[in-house]
C-alpha cells in the first residue's frame, strides 16, 4: 500500500499521453433509497430496484446497458451494508444473474468518498484502469449510443482528463445542475466534440434555465464521469486529503467504521470537479433522465392526449397533466390538474406536481414517527418468492407466503413466536425439527417456538401458505438462520 501511495504522489496530474491502454471498469453508485419516489421506494425496496420502465429494474438495466463494453466482472456496485444483501439477491436470483463486485460503505458520506473507495479498489487490481462512475437509477432508453459515447469518453480519460457527461438540454429544466462549457480549447475525440469545463452551475430558477438554453454552451450535469483510477486518487490526495487518508486506511486494514467516521461528507462535484484542472465535458445527446422525482415520469413515459400518465387499475374522468399510478385496488379520479397520485396497498401519495421534491420530507416524518411504511412494503420480495402482510396486532401477525417452484426458505428458528401454516395452493414439504412431512391444500401444521423448520416447494406450481404468528414479539428480526440456499446472513 505504501509503495502505491508513493507512486500516486509522484504521478503527474497533467499527464496527456496514456502510458497504457487501460481497461475500462465501472463503479455504480447504488446507496440511496430514492425517497422522492415514495411510496413505491422503501428502504428494503430502493428506487434502483423498481421496474419504472419495462420489465427490468433500473439497476439491472444499468448493468445490461454496460454490456458488452464493460462485462459485469469489471463492474463494482457501491452501496451500504443495509442494501448490499438486498441488491446481491436481486441480481442473483431474479432472471439473468449478474456477477458484479461489491464495495460496501460502512456509512453514507456522499459521492466523493464512495467514488474514492471504488477507485482505490480498482487501482489496486489494475493500476492502469479507467473507471466510469454512474448512478444506478438513470433511465437511458437506447444502450448503443450510450456505449458509443462511453467508449469515446474513455479515450479522453486515458489521456488524463477528468471527463463528465453533459446532457444536451431539450427544455429549460430547474431540477438539474448545469455545466458551462468553455468556448476555447475544444477538440474532437472519436467524432465527439470535447470542451473544457468553464464552471459548474447549481440548479437554476426557471428564468436562468431559459437563458442557459438561449445562450447555448450549457449542459445538464448527468452525474456520469470517467477518469483513470490513479488520476482521481491524485485529486483526492490534493483536494480532500482526509477522504484519501480514510479510504487508504481502510485498504491498509484500519477499522472501516473508525476510518470512515473521520471522513468529510462531500460530493464529487464540490470536492473535486469544481477545483481540479483539466475537467472536460463530453456532450451526450442520448435520451436520458435521472428519475429524481415523480415529475421525471413525464420525461420517459408518453403522456396521453390530455397530458396524463396513467398506470394500473385507474378510472379517470377529465383530468389533465397528472400522474396517476394505481396498484391492485381501483383508483378513481375526477378533474385532477397538475397532480401526482400514487397508490400502493399500504400508503397513498397525493401532491401537486410542482411540489414533488418535497416527498422526501414525508419519508423523514414517517421515519421519525416510527411508521413502518418508510421501510417496507406490504408485499416483500424474497429470493424464494414473497410474503404479503395481511394483518398484525399485539402479539400476532398474519401473512400470505408464496414460494416459487423448486425453491425453499432458509432452515430457521424463532425465539419469541410460534407459527401455524395452512396450505391454500400447491403442496408443501415441511421440515419440522428432525421430521419431514408433506401437506397439501386445506392441510396445516404447527411450528412451536424454538423448533428449527423450513418450507420447500418441490413442485412445478407456486405454493401459497397462510401463516399465523403468535408470540410476545413478531418482528422480522426474530430469526436464526441455520442454513440458506441464498447465502443470506
Amino acid at each position: 500500500m505504501k509503495t502505491r501511495t508513493t507512486k500516486l504522489e509522484k504521478t503527474a496530474v497533467t499527464q496527456k499521453k496514456p502510458e497504457k491502454d487501460g481497461m475500462l471498469y465501472a463503479a455504480i453508485l447504488a446507496g440511496g433509497i430514492g425517497s422522492r419516489f415514495w411510496p413505491l421506494s422503501r428502504e428494503t425496496t430502493p428506487k434502483q430496484l423498481l421496474k419504472v420502465v419495462g420489465d427490468e429494474s433500473m439497476l439491472k438495466s444499468t448493468l445490461r446497458r454496460l454490456e458488452p463494453l464493460i462485462p459485469s466482472n469489471r463492474v463494482y456496485i457501491v452501496t451500504n451494508s443495509k442494501q448490499a444483501e438486498i441488491i446481491r439477491i436481486h441480481l442473483s436470483y431474479d432472471g439473468k444473474a449478474f456477477s458484479p463486485g461489491y464495495i460496501v460503505e460502512p456509512m453514507g458520506r456522499n459521492t466523493a468518498p464512495a467514488i474514492g473507495l471504488a477507485a482505490m479498489r480498482i487501482y489496486n487490481n489494475d493500476p492502469d484502469a479507467v473507471m466510469a462512475v454512474l448512478p444506478a437509477d438513470h433511465i437511458i432508453e437506447d444502450g448503443k449510443p450510450f456505449r458509443t459515447a462511453l467508449d469515446a469518453a474513455a479515450q479522453a480519460a486515458r489521456e488524463g482528463h477528468l471527463v463528465t457527461f453533459g446532457i444536451v438540454p431539450t427544455h429549460p429544466e430547474t431540477g438539474y445542475g448545469y455545466i458551462k462549457a468553455g468556448k476555447a480549447g475544444a477538440r474532437k475525440i472519436k467524432g465527439f466534440i470535447v470542451r473544457p469545463v468553464e464552471r459548474f452551475v447549481e440548479k437554476p430558477d426557471i428564468k436562468r434555465a431559459r437563458r442557459y438554453l438561449r445562450e447555448g454552451g450549457y449542459y445538464w450535469n448527468s452525474g456520469i464521469f470517467l477518469w483513470k483510477a490513479s488520476r482521481i486518487l491524485e485529486e483526492l490526495q490534493k483536494h480532500l486529503p482526509d477522504v484519501y487518508r480514510g479510504i487508504a486506511g481502510i485498504h491498509a486494514g484500519k477499522d472501516e467504521f473508525e476510518a470512515y467516521n473521520e471522513i468529510t461528507a462531500v460530493s464529487i462535484d464540490h470536492g473535486i470537479l469544481e477545483k481540479a484542472d483539466d475537467v472536460v465535458v463530453f456532450p451526450a445527446s442520448f435520451r436520458w433522465s435521472d428519475m429524481g422525482s415523480w415529475s421525471s415520469f413525464a420525461d420517459i413515459l408518453q403522456p396521453d392526449e390530455h397530458g396524463n400518465i396513467v398506470k394500473g387499475r385507474v378510472i379517470d374522468i377529465g383530468s389533465s397533466n397528472s400522474i396517476i399510478i394505481g396498484c391492485n385496488r381501483v383508483v378513481a379520479t375526477i378533474g385532477l390538474k397538475d397532480v401526482i397520485l400514487v397508490d400502493t396497498p399500504d400508503a397513498t401519495l397525493v401532491c401537486p406536481k410542482d411540489r414533488a421534491q418535497e416527498v422526501k420530507e414525508i419519508v423523514g416524518i414517517l421515519k421519525k414517527k416510527g411508521f413502518a411504511e418508510h421501510e417496507v412494503h406490504r408485499t416483500v420480495e424474497r429470493p424464494w418468492g414473497s410474503y404479503t402482510l395481511l394483518e398484525h396486532g399485539d402479539g400476532y401477525k398474519i401473512k400470505k407466503i408464496r414460494v416459487e417452484p423448486h425453491r425453499r426458505l432458509s432452515l430457521q428458528s424463532h425465539a419469541k413466536r410460534s407459527e401455524h401454516w395452512v396450505v391454500i395452493t400447491g403442496a408443501a414439504r415441511i421440515q419440522r425439527g428432525e421430521e419431514t412431512i408433506e401437506i397439501g391444500i386445506n392441510q396445516s401444521t404447527y411450528i412451536p417456538r424454538g423448533v428449527k423448520h423450513r418450507i420447500e416447494n418441490a413442485g412445478d406450481a407456486p405454493l401459497e401458505i397462510i401463516e399465523v404468528q403468535c408470540g410476545e414479539y413478531v418482528g422480522e428480526d426474530d430469526i436464526v438462520r441455520l442454513d440458506d440456499d441464498f447465502e443470506r446472513i
